[in-house]
């Protein structure tokens, strides 16, 4: 999040009363299978900690730690999503959330495929900006790349709301968005190494996979790869930069080639979006590599029901650091309506969550308890005098 400004004391009361008075309140933010104990593993202290922020993160959480309060729902709003492509789970699930609460609050909701391409992406962000509508949605892109039509809908005075669309979650002044949403990318890299080293006992050969045609996913495997150099028996054997919208067809011969190349060194991969495992999947096979590894693969995102159906059955992939997609595409919809009525963002930023077939149950998605609930309160609150 932004560090916290500090104002003067009466001021600062001020603007709390404000806040009680319109219903505008910010909301609260709020086993690995390794067998090594840390006196024989490749980084003792490290192996530790890792092994201890992996069992916590594997957790399954029972209650909603997201807002509460808020203002009421505004009626007849019309929002759109421009997507950087319906190829990526991540993208698919908010989009399939934010629909849902659309329909829930009352408004209409209409997504626009980028494709996968700046000209795709821009040319779908002016489309969203032709139609007039009272939010959009930026959907898994950087709203630098898209610079002329972002300063077009900020003149129009459409409020924009980005999914992994910069680094950090929160308001955001260049670009101007009203909030961006996401886990910590920080928290998501970090865990990710913690995976690996816990599992391995803190002797791995990894192989990194990341788009660094995307700054936040970019941003997100420097950080993977500085969270793993923490334990000197974790050796980064390659770093693999395939854009997403190539996955599918680069993806396995380079997984071909990195098996002859590497053999047994390579013990573990991680990567910035699940995908690249299904697309892995075959040249794996193809190999005879097991489906439940090696390698070892953990996605750093986004946790797709694709994602969470390799986990169950073992197949390629063993773990993932899951977003709440649902509940994001939710947390989209109210932002919007706080955005509508002149409150800030809600400063909600999901925790992180692991997932593996030991603690799924089966399921296809990380879906937080209470969120749905929670937001219709909201949105039904009689306390807001902004209606």
């Amino acid at each position: 999040m932004h560090p916290n400004r500090r104002t003067a004391l009466g001021a600062a009361t001020l603007a709390a009363l404000a806040v009680v008075a319109t219903g505008c309140e910010r909301g609260s933010s709020s086993s690995t299978g390794a067998s090594v104990e840390p006196s024989t593993s490749g980084c003792p202290a490290a192996f530790a900690t890792a092994k201890a922020a992996v069992r916590g993160a594997e957790s399954r959480r029972t209650a909603w730690t997201g807002p509460t309060t808020g203002p009421k729902a505004v009626p007849h709003r019309t929002i759109v999503y421009v997507a950087q492509t319906m190829t990526n789970p991540g993208v698919v699930g908010t989009v399939h959330g934010a629909a849902e609460a659309a329909k829930a609050i009352g408004w209409k909701f209409e997504t626009i495929d980028g494709a996968g391409t700046p000209a795709g992406i821009q040319a779908a962000l002016g489309q969203a900006i032709a139609l007039k509508p009272s939010g959009i949605v930026l959907g898994g892109f950087d709203p630098r790349a898209t610079s002329q039509q972002v300063s077009e809908a900020n003149a129009e005075g459409i409020p924009l709301i980005g999914w992994h669309a910069v680094d950090e979650p929160g308001p955001g002044k260049d670009p101007k968005l009203f909030t961006n949403i996401t886990t910590q990318v920080q928290d998501v890299a970090r865990i990710t190494a913690h995976w690996i080293i816990a599992r391995s006992g803190g002797r791995a050969g990894v192989v990194l996979f990341t788009d660094a045609s995307i700054p936040f996913a970019r941003n997100k495997s420097e950080l993977i790869r500085k969270a793993l150099a923490a334990c000197s028996g974790v050796r980064l054997l390659s770093y693999e930069n395939i854009p997403l919208p190539d996955a599918s067809s680069r993806v396995p011969q380079e997984v071909s080639s990195l098996l002859s190349r590497l053999g047994s060194r390579w013990t573990d991969s991680a990567a910035i979006n699940d995908l690249y495992f299904g697309d892995a999947a075959p040249a794996l096979r193809a190999e005879g590599r097991p489906g439940s590894g090696p390698p070892f693969n953990i996605g750093a995102g986004d946790g797709g029901p694709s994602a969470f159906q390799r986990i169950n059955s073992r197949q390629y992939q063993s773990a993932t650091v899951p977003e709440p997609l649902t509940q994001q595409g939710w947390q989209m919809i109210d932002e919007f309506n706080r955005a509508f009525t002149g409150c800030p963002a809600s400063g909600y930023v999901a925790p992180v969550h692991v997932a593996t077939a030991g603690n799924a149950g089966g399921a296809l998605a990380w879906d937080p308890v209470g969120y749905q609930v929670a937001y219709r309160k909201i949105w039904e609150s009689k306390a807001s005098p902004w209606l």
